[in-house]
């Protein structure tokens, strides 16, 4: 009997905590991921660019041009995010709109772990017609299919006055 009191309460509680939660619309998060494309991109070519030379890098004939290519096009920009996920619970596109990725049921910072599976969960997200990034406009708590792997939150950031 205490079990189900127990059980009667954590339920009352949850409806009143997701109440205070206000969600990341998928607007404000595909603009968020627009400037941290663009910030990316920026920052990687410029010494791609000195590397590889304008013509060889901007061709596009080659795959892969070599280890820079390979560490700065793909490696940095994985390590990058995750980092930001986890030190600052976003990336530079989502702190300029005030929105945080966060544990879906504590609100708190990722773990290694979910950050991993979060990124990885883009590809899945993407592969058909990006229906897994699309789902966030329908979603209840506007999770794409990358957040429902890792059991991760794109939240508006709570105003301090």
């Amino acid at each position: 009997m205490e079990h189900l009191a127990q059980k009667t309460d954590q339920q009352t509680d949850e409806p009143q905590a997701e109440a205070s939660v206000k969600y990341a619309d998928f607007w404000v998060r595909a603009l968020a991921s627009m400037v941290d494309t663009i910030m990316l991109a920026v920052i990687i070519t410029l010494p791609l660019t000195l590397i590889y030379g304008a013509e060889e890098y901007s061709t596009g004939e080659k795959l892969f041009l070599g280890f820079w290519d390979i560490f700065l096009g793909y490696i940095v920009p994985v390590l990058l995010t995750i980092w930001f996920w986890m030190r600052f619970l976003a990336t530079p596109g989502k702190m300029l709109f005030g929105v945080q990725v966060v544990d879906a049921e504590t609100l708190s910072a990722l773990t290694v772990k979910q950050s991993i599976i979060r990124y990885v969960g883009y590809l899945p997200a993407a592969l058909v017609i990006f229906i897994g990034l699309l789902w966030i406009a329908f979603d209840r708590r506007k999770q794409g299919w990358h957040d429902k792997l890792a059991g991760s939150v794109a939240i508006r950031k709570a105003k301090t006055n």
